[in-house]
């Protein structure tokens, strides 16, 4: 009898849970994605379900390069990557927004070339830069990574802050 029971009143609350939400696809700010209408991808990269990265060797020392880039179908063109910031993971908007010329990783805006945007350094001038944040290989899982945040202008002067951009360093 008591199984019985307990077997209506978890059908009763499925049945009534199953009613009592209308679901409008309509949500509050706190739950909806937050997309920009011109959306920048990083074309060569690499992801597994978090941010893009490439893999540089340290022993290599090979130039480290992005190509930020927008939809043709945008009707937008990328002025400048106005500002970058980088260090290690834990970079964010906050580091990108309290960045001066003097603390940015680029000291002038680098100019975009219609809907794409060139960013090349190497690890010698982020290491200069960022002396403080670690680019040697950890024993385990084999490497480290390091991070860049980018401010891009486009030619109506919206101002976009894609996805960081992480550089997986490997021996």
């Amino acid at each position: 009898m008591k199984n019985t029971f307990i077997n209506i009143l978890l059908l009763v609350l499925l049945a009534g849970g199953s009613f009592s939400c209308k679901d409008d696809l309509i949500y509050s700010d706190l739950v909806r994605d937050n997309r920009p209408a011109v959306p920048v991808t990083f074309p060569g990269t690499t992801t597994y379900g978090f941010n893009p990265f490439i893999i540089t060797s340290l022993a290599a020392g090979a130039p480290i390069q992005f190509t930020l880039s927008i939809p043709a179908s945008s009707g937008r063109t990328i002025k400048e990557i106005t500002k970058v910031v980088g260090g290690a993971t834990g970079i964010n908007v906050a580091t990108l927004n309290a960045a001066t010329a003097t603390t940015a990783f680029n000291t002038a805006p680098i100019a975009g070339s219609g809907t794409t945007a060139v960013f090349t350094t190497t690890l010698a001038a982020f290491k200069t830069k960022y002396p403080a944040v670690a680019t040697t290989p950890v024993a385990l899982p084999n490497y480290t990574e390091i991070q860049f945040l980018f401010l891009v202008t486009l030619d109506d002067g919206t101002q976009l802050v894609p996805t960081p951009v992480r550089v997986r360093i490997v021996a």
